[in-house]
């Protein structure tokens, strides 16, 4: 198996965070997830501040991106990290709840490379996150480090 790259998971929602790790784990995915709980913490960890300061850094194979969170939403977070020359390669993927138009299209303007809405049934949320898991981590080639 390839030398997994880290995974940056920003979501609000523990019980999800659970899900999502777990989901991981089943395919040997989930040993390197930067877990952060808002958008605060999402840039904090990108940008090497905060809680993060004193941190080795290593760019994230793929950010999963939650929308709706306190402090600062996704929207803000992608808005952010793609206007950054230096961070707007990082592949994101939005993993939330929101089916909404106006989410999909703001995400996609804003440079966003996939939306997932997560699943209600839990097996159908188990294996979306698999499959995400899979090709961000495994398949896709990220572009090379500048």
């Amino acid at each position: 198996m390839k030398n997994l790259k880290r995974i940056l998971l920003v979501e609000d929602d523990p019980q999800d965070v659970e899900l999502i790790l777990n989901a991981l784990n089943e395919y040997k995915l989930a040993n390197d997830v930067q877990v952060v709980c808002d958008g605060v913490e999402a840039l904090d960890y990108l940008y090497q501040r905060g809680n993060f300061i004193n941190q080795t850094f290593e760019a994230p194979v793929v950010i999963l991106l939650d929308l709706k969170m306190p402090r600062m939403d996704g929207v803000e977070v992608l808005r952010q990290l793609k206007s950054e020359e230096k961070l707007r390669t990082i592949p994101v993927v939005i993993l939330t709840s929101s089916r909404e138009a106006r989410d999909l299209e703001i995400c996609y303007q804003l440079g966003a490379n996939a939306y997932v809405v997560k699943p209600v049934k839990f097996s159908d949320f188990i294996n979306a996150v698999k499959n995400l898991g899979v090709f961000w981590a495994l398949i896709n080639e990220p572009p090379p480090k500048s």
